[in-house]
């Protein structure tokens, strides 16, 4: 099985350079379309916006859904400040001090497109000592400064910024010469690039699949209700292709798929585990299996809406989850490879 990592490589960087916090996804959606057309597959768009790819098989009666999401933390206008700064209300779950001193981009209802920088309000050690040193990052004592002349809060809302604009933090994304990936929002882009190249592989490859088999990309996964409508009515098996957590106390690795045995939501299905845990050891694929105890998905999200299906979750190891990640491409190319073989297995 030959593997297209320069088009892993594509998909990568493209994605992770498209802005798409939670409720923004429409720029992103546009690219990920883009490149199915090219690939003459078939899809559909849901009403709130998530991509589903399908592909028959052999059985009918047995739909198969892979999952990865486009959407990503970021955040949005709550208020615009006297001094003509913005008070910022976070989209997902991050720490604020993963975002302090971050570049970011404001953008309008009309269009429009400001860049900043995201401050405390005591961002000067010269200014205000220990005291800039010990404020406690939450949302209140950040805000985004915004690279136009203003003053005023009235000099702010005549560039057209309003509350509810959205706030997207700069990816910083690339790929180093030893093949480490660094960047905001590998979660769950990675997830997503080796998707299309597995849709690529099956579609180009004219690969042969023992049952109805789909590929859905949601826009919701971040706040919690991604997956939990818009799957095939027949759906039996849910594999969410998201990231694994490496670190202190882990057993994930940013150089295997990552096999998640338990997260927030419960144990996910015990068999489906065991068959791809064995599918992986038949194949030479490098795996670890792990337990997350800070962590949903949108198989989590499915289950939780009462759809009757078998459960997993599996994906590329990312370091510092949430903040500005890092990853292999050696645990993309193991999660590739896991979800071809899978999609063939009956």
């Amino acid at each position: 099985m030959k593997l297209d990592l320069d088009s892993l490589k594509t998909y990568l960087i493209s994605l992770l350079t498209t802005s798409s916090p939670t409720g923004y996804t429409d720029n992103i959606r546009k690219y990920v379309i883009t490149e199915l057309e090219k690939l003459k597959v078939n899809y559909i768009v849901t009403n709130k916006g998530a991509i589903l790819v399908s592909f028959e098989g052999e059985d009918k009666s047995f739909d198969r859904v892979f999952s990865g999401h486009i959407d990503t933390l970021g955040a949005m206008v709550k208020e615009i400040k006297n001094n003509g700064a913005l008070e910022l209300t976070p989209v997902g779950g991050f720490m604020m001090t993963s975002i302090d001193g971050e570049n970011c981009t404001i953008e309008t209802l009309d269009g429009n497109s400001y860049t900043g920088t995201i401050q405390t309000i005591k961002p000067s050690v010269h200014i205000s000592g220990d005291d800039a040193r010990d404020l406690k990052r939450i949302a209140p004592n950040m805000e985004v400064i915004i690279d136009e002349k203003v003053f005023s809060k009235e000099d702010t809302e005549k560039l057209g910024i309003n509350i509810g604009d959205f706030i997207c933090f700069d990816s910083r994304a690339t790929i180093t010469e030893k093949g480490f990936v660094k960047s905001r929002h590998l979660d769950d882009k990675a997830s997503v690039a080796v998707l299309l190249t597995a849709i690529k592989y099956i579609s180009e490859e004219n690969i042969k699949l023992p049952c109805n088999t789909h590929f859905f990309i949601s826009t919701y996964e971040e706040v919690g209700h991604g997956a939990k409508a818009g799957l095939p009515e027949n759906t039996k098996e849910f594999i969410a292709v998201d990231m694994g957590a490496p670190g202190p106390g882990q057993n994930s690795s940013e150089y295997a798929v990552c096999i998640c045995a338990k997260d927030s939501s419960g144990p996910y299905d015990y068999d489906l585990r065991k068959k791809i845990i064995n599918l992986c050891k038949e194949n030479n694929i490098n795996y670890k299996i792990d337990i997350y105890p800070h962590y949903g998905s949108d198989a989590s999200a499915a289950v939780n809406a009462g759809w009757d299906i078998r459960t997993a979750l599996i994906g590329p190891g990312v370091f510092a989850s949430h903040a500005y990640e890092r990853t292999h491409l050696d645990s993309l190319v193991e999660t590739l490879k896991l979800v071809l073989k899978y999609s063939q297995t009956k």
